[in-house]
C-alpha cells in the first residue's frame, strides 16, 4: 500500500520562447473508443468496425438533427398522476404537469438534447438523449434516445453509456458535474457541491461529450422556465470591440490585467488538504514548500488585442471563422508541477482537471484543438488551451468567470480513498476592450409598443366618451343625436375593441387573479395584455365618477352585440318582453351568488372554477368569434336570443362580471343623474321607459343596475318628453326657477 499524487508530472525544461510542450494529439474519429486487441485477428476487426463507422456517417450525412419524440411516445414515459403539456414554442421542451397540483405550474420539463446541444459526438453525429429536470433544476431522468458511437455500437455495446446517464437522477443543476476516468470516485472531494461521475473505460471522450450535451441542454431549458441563471433583469451580454487592438507581449499583458496569473506554492496546497486522509501524503510538497505547485494564466482570446497576441494574427483569425455567433474561447495555461492536462487528455475535449462557471451556472469548455506556441515573453509553461464554450451557454464575457483546477490526492492502492481540492481564479476583461449594447425594453413593454395603434385608437375613443358622458345634455336630449352617437360607438365596442383588439374583460381575468394570488404569484402578466389593461384602467376611474354603467353600456363587447340582436328583433316586429318584478328580483341576486361562487372556487378549487367561468359565452362570441365545439356555441346563441326577447338578459341576470362591476361601482362619490321632485311622484315616465329597469317607483336611480344609456338624462331635459315640464309649461311656468332638481 502506497500514498501518491493522483498525477505528478514534473514540469519540462523549456526556455522561454520555445514551443510549450504538445499534448497527446486527437485520434482518428473512434480510435479512442475502440477496443485493443492483439493477434491476427486485431486489423481485421479494426477495418470492419472502420467500415461501419463509415457506413453510418454516410447514412446520417443528410439526416436532420431534430428530436424525434412525438408527444404521446412521451406522455408512454410520464405516466399519471403526471401529465405530458402542449410542446413551447419558445423552447424545444415539454412542460410535464401532475394532477395532483393541476394549478401548481410544471412540475418539470422534459427536452430531447438535440434540439438545444447538437453537439458533435467523438465521430461527428451528435447525442440524442431524453433529459427531464424538476422546477428545482434536478435531473429525474436521461434516457438515450440515439447515438452513433463506434464504442456503443459494436464495441462495448451501449449498457455501459446507459448506465452512466443513470447516474444524473438526483443531480442538481447546480452541482459541479464532472467525469472520471478512476472507478469509484463519484463524489470525493473536499466540497458538497462537486460531483464526479463514473466513467468508462476506453469511451473517455465520448463520455465526456455526453456530459457536455447533459448539462449544455438543460442550462438553456433552466434559464428560460426556471429562472436559474437567467440573465433577465440583467444587463444585456457586453460585445467585443473587434476594431480595438493594440501590440502587446506577454509582460504587458499581465501588467494592463489583459490576463490575469495566480500562483499556489506546495506550501498553500497542502494546507487546503490540512485535516483530510491527505494531508502529508505528498513528499516534493513536504520536502520544497516554497516551491510552485501551480502558476494558473487565463485570458479572453475573443479580444483582438489578447487572442493575436497568445495565438498569432492567422491563428486567431482563422479560429474566429470557425465560432458560432455569441459563442466564445478563452486562453488558458499552467507551469509549475501541475499541469492543466492529464496523461489521458483527448483533443477535443475538456481537461477533467478542469472547472468554470459563471454566476453559479457551470459551464463545460472544450478545447479548440488550436496548435499553439509560448507567445513572446511568457515564462515556461507545461500546457496550453484555447477553450471554447458551447454556442448556448450565454456567457456575458463583461462578468467575471470562474477558473478552477481540482488537485485530487489518493490514499492507498487497491481501493483508495480520495480527496479533492479545487484551485481556483476569477478573472474578467478590461471593460475598456468590451462595449455593452443597451438594456433590451421590458417584454411587457414591447408588448404595449406593438399595441400602440390599438392603444392610440382606443384612447381616442374613451377620451370621446368621457366628454359625452360628463356633459350629457346636449347629446342625450334628442333621441335620433344619441342614437347617432351610441349605435356607432358601440359597434365600435363590438368590432374594434371585442374581436380586432381582444378587449373583452371577463370573469377570468379576476379568477386568474385569484388563483395567482393564492399561488403566492404577482400579476405582471397583467401587463402584457395592454388593451385589457387600459380598459380596466378607465373602467377602475370610471366606478368613482358614475358607477358600473361606463363598462356595462358602453365598453362591453358582448353587452354591445346584445343590444344589436335587440334592436334586430324588433326590427323584425318581435316584441320586447319584461321579466316580472318577483322572478326579477330573485334572478337579479345570481349575479352576485355566481360571483361568489367563482371567486371560492378559484382559491380553492381551481379545477371547479374552470368549469363555472363557462357560463360566461364572451369567450365564444368574441374572443374565438364562435370557433368552438357546439356546447359553447349553442350556450352563446341562447343568451344572444333569449337578449332577443328580454332585454340584455344575460347582463342583467347571469353576468358575474356585470356583478363584479356593481361592487365596484359602489365606489360612486357623487348621483350624476339629475332628479325633480315630481319624479316618481307622481311621473313614471322614465321609469316605464327604463329598459333596464333600474328606477325604482319612487323615481331613484339604482345606480347597480343602471347601465348609462343615458335615455333618462334626454328624458329629463326634453320637454316634450318630460311629464312635468310639459305640465308646467301648459301652466305657463318657468319651472326652472319654480322647482330645484333633486340628486
Amino acid at each position: 500500500m502506497s500514498d501518491s499524487l493522483e498525477l505528478q508530472c514534473p514540469a519540462p525544461s523549456t526556455a522561454p520562447g520555445s514551443p510549450a510542450p504538445r499534448v497527446a494529439p486527437r485520434p482518428s474519429p473512434g480510435a479512442e473508443d475502440l477496443p485493443r486487441d492483439t493477434g491476427m485477428a486485431a486489423p481485421l476487426r479494426l477495418a470492419a468496425r472502420w467500415l461501419m463507422w463509415l457506413a453510418s456517417v454516410v447514412l446520417l450525412a443528410g439526416a436532420a438533427q431534430a428530436g424525434v419524440l412525438t408527444r404521446d411516445e412521451l406522455a408512454r414515459r410520464f405516466p399519471p398522476p403526471l401529465q405530458v403539456g402542449e410542446k413551447l414554442a419558445d423552447i424545444p421542451a415539454w412542460p410535464i404537469n401532475s394532477e395532483l397540483t393541476p394549478h401548481g405550474g410544471p412540475v418539470g420539463y422534459a427536452f430531447e438534447s438535440i434540439d438545444l446541444a447538437p453537439i458533435p459526438g467523438f465521430e461527428g453525429t451528435p447525442f440524442n438523449l431524453l433529459v427531464a429536470i424538476d422546477a428545482q433544476g434536478t435531473f429525474t431522468r436521461v434516457e438515450v434516445l440515439g447515438q452513433h458511437e463506434p464504442v456503443f455500437l459494436s464495441g462495448l455495446g451501449e449498457a455501459p453509456l446507459v448506465a452512466f446517464v443513470g447516474q444524473y437522477a438526483g443531480l442538481n443543476l447546480r452541482q459541479s458535474v464532472t467525469v472520471s476516468t478512476l472507478y469509484g470516485n463519484r463524489g470525493a472531494g473536499t466540497g458538497d457541491n462537486q460531483v464526479v461521475l463514473d466513467g468508462v473505460s476506453k469511451a473517455t471522450a465520448s463520455i465526456r461529450i455526453v456530459n457536455q450535451t447533459v448539462l449544455t441542454s438543460a442550462l438553456a431549458v433552466a434559464r428560460a422556465q426556471l429562472n436559474m441563471f437567467s440573465t433577465a433583469g440583467q444587463e444585456p451580454p457586453a460585445r467585443v470591440r473587434g476594431e480595438l487592438f493594440e501590440r502587446k507581449d506577454f509582460a504587458a499583458l499581465l501588467r494592463d490585467g489583459d490576463i490575469v496569473h495566480r500562483r499556489w506554492s506546495n506550501r498553500e496546497v497542502e494546507a487546503l488538504f490540512a485535516g483530510t486522509e491527505a494531508a502529508g501524503i505528498d513528499a516534493a510538497a513536504l520536502a520544497e514548500p516554497d516551491d510552485t505547485f501551480l502558476d494558473l494564466y487565463v485570458g479572453y482570446a475573443s479580444i483582438p488585442t489578447i487572442g493575436r497576441a497568445l495565438l498569432g494574427d492567422d491563428a486567431h483569425a482563422a479560429l474566429m471563422r470557425q465560432l458560432e455567433p455569441g459563442q466564445h474561447v478563452w486562453w488558458v495555461a499552467t507551469a509549475g508541477r501541475y499541469p492543466l492536462v492529464d496523461p489521458e487528455f483527448v483533443r477535443g475535449t475538456m481537461p477533467r482537471r478542469l472547472q468554470f462557471d459563471q454566476d453559479g451556472a457551470p459551464l463545460e469548455l472544450r478545447d479548440a484543438d488550436v496548435e499553439l506556441r509560448a507567445p513572446a515573453g511568457a515564462p515556461p509553461l507545461n500546457a496550453m488551451l484555447v477553450l471554447r464554450a458551447p454556442p448556448l451557454a450565454e456567457v456575458d464575457p463583461g462578468r467575471a468567470v470562474r477558473l478552477g483546477l481540482d488537485v485530487l490526492r489518493a490514499r492507498g492502492e487497491m481501493f483508495p480513498s480520495l480527496t479533492r481540492t479545487t484551485l481556483a481564479l476569477d478573472y474578467a476583461p478590461p471593460a475598456r476592450h468590451l462595449v455593452r449594447p443597451p438594456a433590451p425594453l421590458p417584454e411587457w413593454l414591447i408588448a404595449w409598443q406593438a399595441r400602440g395603434v390599438d392603444l392610440a385608437v382606443i384612447g381616442i375613443a374613451l377620451a370621446a366618451l368621457a366628454v359625452v358622458l360628463a356633459r350629457p345634455r346636449w347629446l342625450a336630449v334628442k333621441p335620433r343625436r344619441l342614437a347617432a352617437f351610441r349605435l356607432p360607438f358601440l359597434a365600435f365596442t363590438l368590432v374594434f375593441i371585442g374581436w380586432h383588439a381582444q378587449g373583452q374583460l371577463s370573469i377570468v381575468q379576476i379568477t386568474g387573479a385569484v388563483k395567482t394570488l393564492a399561488a403566492g404569484h404577482g400579476l405582471q402578466s397583467f401587463l402584457y395584455d395592454p388593451v385589457s389593461l387600459l380598459l380596466i384602467a378607465f373602467t377602475a376611474v370610471t366606478f368613482v365618477v358614475w358607477g358600473r354603467g361606463t363598462f356595462c353600456g358602453w365598453l362591453c363587447p358582448f353587452g354591445a352585440l346584445q343590444e344589436f340582436v335587440a334592436l334586430a328583433a324588433r326590427r323584425l316586429g318581435i316584441r320586447a318582453r319584461r321579466v316580472p318584478p318577483g322572478p326579477a328580483r330573485l334572478l337579479g341576486r345570481l349575479p352576485m351568488a355566481l360571483l361568489a361562487a367563482l371567486v371560492a372556487s378559484a382559491a380553492l378549487m381551481p379545477a371547479l372554477a374552470e368549469g363555472l367561468v363557462e357560463v360566461e359565452p364572451f369567450k365564444t362570441a368574441i374572443t374565438v368569434g364562435f370557433d368552438r365545439s357546439w356546447p359553447y356555441v349553442a350556450w352563446a346563441a341562447a343568451m344572444l336570443l333569449v337578449g332577443a326577447l328580454y332585454f340584455k338578459f344575460f347582463c342583467r341576470f347571469l353576468c358575474p362580471l356585470g356583478a363584479a362591476m356593481a361592487l365596484g361601482g359602489r365606489l360612486r362619490r357623487w348621483k350624476w343623474l339629475a332628479r325633480r321632485g315630481e319624479c316618481g311622484q307622481p311621473c313614471q315616465t322614465c321609469r316605464h321607459r327604463c329598459d333596464y329597469d333600474a328606477i325604482a317607483r319612487d323615481g331613484r336611480i339604482e345606480y347597480d343596475k343602471c347601465f348609462q344609456c343615458l335615455d333618462c338624462v334626454g328624458i329629463y331635459h326634453d320637454a316634450r318628453r318630460c311629464a312635468p315640464l310639459l305640465f308646467h309649461a301648459r301652466k305657463g311656468r318657468d319651472f326652472r326657477h319654480a322647482h330645484r332638481p333633486r340628486r
